[in-house]
């Protein structure tokens, strides 16, 4: 991503999760995160994730929180960005967090056995066990 988009997606998060948290009165929006901002090249059209972390089944509810406080945020976003055009915000429910719990929660179920040790066996590749005879008589 371009640095002016990155940096215009990272500035509409930070107000979002603002508005969200300190000005949007409505309850259905409690408790939730902006996780992430993808913005387009024109910056005309911004995808929002959210999440509330840990209840995944207040999705709907939030989702339509979030449309019933869309315009209001929308105008916020472009009277704080200053910029000549609002974004049109789209959200969408960030399911990552729960596809990497779920993956981390298989993977911590798994029955790996410990690698045993090879034995006397040497990572010594000429196979001299670290002698450093080179073929040379040694004088006395």
């Amino acid at each position: 991503m371009p640095y002016k988009q990155e940096r215009v997606s990272g500035r509409i998060r930070k107000i979002l999760s603002t508005l969200i948290f300190r000005e949007v009165a409505d309850p259905r929006l409690a408790g939730i995160t902006v996780t992430d901002v993808e913005i387009d090249a024109e910056l005309m059209y911004a995808t929002v994730y959210v999440n509330a972390m840990g209840e995944e089944e207040r999705e709907p509810e939030v989702m339509i929180g979030l449309e019933h406080a869309k315009g209001f945020l929308r105008r916020e976003v472009a009277h704080r960005l200053r910029l000549r055009r609002a974004p049109v915000l789209t959200f969408k429910w960030d399911a990552s967090l729960e596809r990497g719990e779920r993956i981390s929660h298989l993977l911590s179920e798994l029955d790996i056995p410990a690698e045993e040790p090879a034995g006397e066996e040497t990572n010594d590749p000429d196979g001299d066990n670290g002698d450093d005879d080179r073929g040379e008589e040694t004088r006395d």
